[in-house]
This record gives structure tokens, sequence and C-alpha cells, in this order.
């Protein structure tokens, strides 16, 4: 009992220090590198683990070889020699360690952080995942999910059946055979299917750092609507003057360049959305991330006509990020400002830097949708 009590204080003591620290996690992106298939390791250099330290205390004494009780121990070298150690110093030395956290714990934390909302899907529910529900009893089981009613019943019959029941001391005393246990049954429940499209702009004005910022802000926007659907596939898009889909490593790892024309990632978009996903039994998210460079203003004009008529009606809601860079102009997001001014289905976001993740993360998942 002392142990799991350790344990959990442990486990407190993670939680708030990742709480402590998450916003420079995010913004620096020291976790991405960390992750495995279902947890994160976090480095935590504040925690200093428990450890033996010896005392000083009878110090002296020998362990084998020639010498009197008391005499003192060599460091190491010549016995005739001075020691050669280094130099004490005045500061402590620093305990970092990495303790490994779920990811669904992780989502956890950066909603309360973030204050995020959590999502009501819409749409038809086709994803089946497997829960465990107990729907019976049986005579065999674990102790901690022992039925009390049933067994107290089944003692009440045995000792009225066998005369040993007394009415004004109604002691009831169960053996091993009145024992019931819950047994349960592994049963399909249906869950939200949801979709992230991912778009980049990969022309020649989005540098290692846009792209950077990119991932970033993509990893945590996983990690948040992972956690709110069970059933989530994501698609990547990146497109310079054309579009084409690749996958995730290629999507963050690119280094392309060229023209920028918008139109033709939220075609290709589009037509992914057409053919796979339809919109009555999917959650659509598509995520674009631009530096607001486009080809010209009749491209624009088109990227409005497919917001307007496709992807509005058909998503759960249309995500812009703008990213500043040094050689892109932002025209972009001021076209979809005039366009959609005050429109609920779009949500603009602008990402100076690194230290803007946060803010964009929450423009962009605070609404719950």
């Amino acid at each position: 009992m002392k142990i799991k009590q350790d344990q959990s204080r442990f486990r407190q003591i993670v939680r708030g220090q990742i709480k402590k620290n998450l916003r420079k996690f995010i913004s620096k992106g020291e976790l991405i590198g960390r992750q495995g298939k279902e947890t994160i390791a976090i480095p935590l250099p504040q925690i200093d683990i428990p450890r033996f330290r010896y005392g000083t205390r009878n110090a002296g004494g020998v362990g084998q070889g020639e010498g009197e009780v008391g005499d003192p121990v060599q460091q190491g070298g010549d016995p005739n020699q001075p020691g050669q150690g280094k130099k004490a110093g005045e500061m402590p030395g620093e305990h970092a360690i990495e303790a490994d956290i779920n990811l669904d714990e992780l989502a956890e934390i950066l909603g309360e952080e973030l204050e995020l909302p959590r999502i009501q899907p819409r749409g038809e529910k086709q994803i089946a995942t497997e829960r465990d529900k107990y729907s019976g009893i049986r005579r065999v089981g674990p102790e901690s999910l022992r039925h009390f009613k049933r067994t107290y019943r089944e003692a009440l019959k045995r000792q009225i059946a066998s005369g040993t029941y007394v009415h004004n001391n109604p002691i009831i005393v169960p053996i091993r055979e009145d024992k019931r246990f819950r047994s349960w049954k592994t049963t399909k429940i249906p869950q939200s299917n949801a979709v992230i499209i991912y778009m980049m702009d990969v022309s020649g004005s989005m540098g290692d750092e846009q792209k950077e910022i990119v991932r970033i802000e993509s990893f945590w926007i996983d990690t948040w609507l992972r956690s709110q659907y069970k059933g989530l596939q994501s698609r990547y898009i990146i497109h310079d003057a054309t579009a084409r889909e690749v996958d995730a490593h290629t999507f963050f790892h690119t280094r392309e360049s060229g023209g920028t024309m918008i139109s033709s990632a939220y075609r290709l978009a589009q037509r992914i959305i057409e053919e796979e996903y339809p919109k009555d039994q999917w959650n659509i998210y598509p995520f674009h991330f631009s530096d607001g460079d486009n080809w010209s203003q009749d491209d624009t004009a088109r990227c409005m006509q497919i917001l307007r008529e496709y992807m509005f009606p058909t998503c759960n809601v249309f995500c812009y990020g703008q990213v500043e860079s040094p050689y892109g102009s932002g025209q972009f997001m001021k076209d979809l400002e005039h366009e959609f001014p005050d429109d609920e289905r779009i949500i603009l976001s602008e990402i100076r830097d690194k230290d803007g993740i946060v803010a964009s993360i929450k423009e962009f998942l605070g609404k719950g949708r």
C-alpha cells in the first residue's frame, strides 16, 4: 500500500512538472523526438530521484589486503604519491530523468492548460471499438469483482434451507459456494470517425523555420484530436504551383521551391474528401499552413469559391494558419478576412514565430467543433 501511495505521489509530481513546463515544450518542440507508439518521454531535470547516500560515520577501514584496523583507504595510484583528485565544486549536481506519460494523459494536460472544450462529433458513428461490459454473474472470479448482493442472497438462501438462519440474530456468513462474481463480455461500441487533412505551402518563401512551426503545431493538434476521436486518420498534402499527397515524413521534411497556387491544394483535398470521406459519416478537419503568398488574384478567387461552395458545407471547420516569413506577403490572410468576415465556418490564425504556436493551437481548437 505504501508503494502504491508513493507511485501515485510521484505521478502527481510528474504531472505538475509537465503542466508547469508545457508551454516551453510546445514552443520548442522538445517532445516530438521523444514520441513512442503510445507514450512520450518527458525530461524532468527538477526532480531528484530518491537514492542511497552513504554518510561519513565509520568511513575509515580497509576491505582486503595488508593493513591495520582504522588505516585510511588510498584513492588509487601510488600510495607514496599525493592524491590527484579534482577540486571540490560549489554547485549541486543536476539529476535529470525522463518519465514516460501516455499520449491520452498528455492530451488531457494540454486540454486543461489551454482550457480546450470537448469536441461534439457530428455525423454517423462508424468505427467500432471493443469494450468490456459487465453483463452477467458467475461462480468464479477475482475478489475485486465479487457481487455483494448476489453473494449475500445465496448465503441467506443456503442458511434458510439448512435451518441455520436465526431470525432474532440474523448473521449471514458466506462460504465459498455462496460467492458470486460479475462477468463480462466484449462488445463493439461505435465511435465517431474523423480525418485531418494537412496542407502546407512548400514554395520557395517557406523556409525550414516555417516548416518546423507547422510540424510542432501539427503534432499537438494531432495529440488533442486523437484524444477526442478513436477513429482518426491523417492525410498530408504539399503544394507550390501544383499539389500532391505525401506521407507524414515527406510532409515534414520536404525541401521544395517554386511558385504558389493555393487552389491546387484545395482541389486535391476536395477530391480526397469526395472519394473517401462522406460528410455524413466523417468529421472532417482541413488545416492549411502558408506564408500568405499566392500566384494571382484569379487563383485566390478560385480558392474562395472552393471554400464557400464545398469546404464550408462539408467540413466541421476549415483552419488556416499563416506562418510569418521574411519572403511572404501575407496577403492571403487579408483576402480571407475580407471575403469571410465573422464567419464561424473558418478559423484564421497568424503564427509569427514558435512562441505563437500555443495561442494558435487555442484559436484552432478552442471552439470545440
